[in-house]
């Protein structure tokens, strides 16, 4: 039986919506070398974009696409056997009313068997938020049955340091904007590094997206960086989850555990490491940018 306090009408309303479905990234634990978890991103149904898809929304189908999302990510992680955490991107504007817009959540996690315990919830790219108190009200609700919090796309667009200190997040997730290049840009490395101080501090979990180079993987770990997501590790699997024996892991003695504290002089330079290749990879992976040749193997990855 539903509450009716909390029922917004919202819950009622039968939409029509576009197909889509899910495909999944891996974020790894460079520390455990371990898959920490994946991203639910959006899809269409033969593999198109999530642009294509994201497109679509509007104001009339906003809150029945985000309920829907949550649903099929939940669903199709649980019947793929997903191991770790599942991060679910979520639109704070289609939230109307947070104890009645998170049952279609509650009950696909207990009809799927899934822990809340696993779920992240993640704001999406670009997602203005009209009433902060509202927002800050939907976190309270989340954090009450054990749900995390991400704060995505940090330092471009909405997601600055101003949000971080209104909403106080469980994790930040950097854009790859701030860490191009970061292995020859000094200035991105410093601000890379600074925010691993800072997320320290404050208690806030870091993971930095868009990694695509070895030489990236490098600086982020020598800035003390330990969890990372992006094409260098595993390109998204439509409607499929990535074994960790597919991971292009780099390799662990070019990793030496970062210092306590550093000072800022820039990215390292020189290092020499290659991805340990998985016999079983993901299927026509792209080329990736700016892998070194093994000198042990003589073998370009």
């Amino acid at each position: 039986m539903t509450d009716e306090r909390w029922d917004c009408g919202r819950c009622r309303d039968e939409v029509l919506l576009f197909p889509f479905t899910m495909a999944f990234q891996p974020i790894v634990d460079l520390a455990e070398m371990r898959i920490d978890g994946h991203e639910a991103l959006v899809r269409g149904p033969s593999g198109e974009s999530a642009g294509s898809i994201l497109a679509q929304i509007d104001d009339g189908n906003r809150y029945a696409f985000d309920q829907a999302c949550r649903v099929k990510a939940i669903e199709m992680a649980a019947r793929l056997g997903l191991d770790g955490r599942l991060n679910i991107n979520f639109l704070p504007n289609a939230v109307y009313e947070p104890r009645a817009c998170i049952r279609r959540t509650l009950a696909a996690a207990a009809a799927n068997g899934f822990s809340l315990g696993r779920l992240t919830f993640e704001f999406t790219e670009n997602e203005s938020i009209a009433d902060a108190a509202h927002t800050r009200a939907i976190l309270e609700e989340y954090h009450r049955h054990g749900f995390k919090v991400a704060l995505d796309d940090f330092g471009t667009g909405y997601s600055g340091l101003a949000r971080l200190v209104e909403l106080k997040p469980d994790i930040i997730k950097l854009d790859r904007q701030l860490i191009v290049d970061c292995d020859q840009d000094r200035t991105r490395f410093g601000i890379v590094a600074s925010l691993v101080t800072l997320t320290s501090q404050l208690g806030v979990k870091l993971v930095v997206e868009g990694v695509e180079r070895i030489g990236e993987v490098e600086a982020l770990r020598e800035a003390g960086v330990r969890y990372m997501q992006g094409f260098f590790f595993a390109h998204p699997a439509f409607e499929a989850v990535v074994a960790s024996e597919a991971i292009s892991w780099p390799v662990p003695a070019c990793l030496p555990p970062a210092p306590a504290s550093r000072p800022l002089s820039g990215p390292p330079r020189g290092a020499e490491c290659s991805p340990i290749r998985s016999a079983t990879l993901l299927p026509n992976p792209v080329p990736r940018l700016g892998l070194r040749r093994d000198r042990r193997t003589g073998v370009t990855p």
